[in-house]
């Protein structure tokens, strides 16, 4: 299985450092990287309903475990939420945590541009990350066919 485009992964840890300083200045102890998949629900639901929201987090999952061992004791509740978060933060290095988070955004970011486009990706994280800029991604991870 080959790995998140490098551009998407960026991208995710562009928004992991984004929420990790704004979490500081909150004061707040949730995984910071973890937070972004309950910061792009609300756009996500109303396009996809909530099945489609779990259906898709999970196949992000599937897609990181083959990244991140640790990962394969995180599940998707039906609700979308992720499962056995905390028992594994507490038994694992916290830059490991942190990259397990970043690849999992990464692929889900993947799998949105695969599914939805790289256009209406755009727009949703936008709509979740108003104060993050989003104009210089490129996202082609060059299998487009240039005219």
């Amino acid at each position: 299985m080959s790995r998140a485009n490098p551009q998407i992964r960026n991208f995710a840890e562009r928004l992991s450092v984004f929420e990790t300083r704004r979490n500081k200045s909150a004061g707040t102890k949730t995984p910071v990287v973890f937070e972004s998949f309950e910061k792009m629900r609300p756009q996500l639901v109303p396009l996809m309903g909530t099945g489609g929201f779990q259906v898709l987090l999970a196949r992000a999952l599937a897609l990181a475990r083959s990244e991140v061992s640790w990962l394969r004791a995180v599940q998707v509740n039906e609700d979308g939420s992720l499962a056995g978060l905390e028992a594994v933060r507490a038994q694992t290095d916290p830059a490991e945590f942190l990259e397990g988070g970043v690849v999992l955004l990464s692929r889900l970011l993947g799998l949105l541009v695969a599914f939805i486009g790289e256009n209406l990706t755009l727009r949703l994280l936008r709509e979740a990350w108003p104060n993050v800029p989003l104009n210089d991604l490129d996202w082609d991870d060059g299998s487009k066919k240039k005219s």
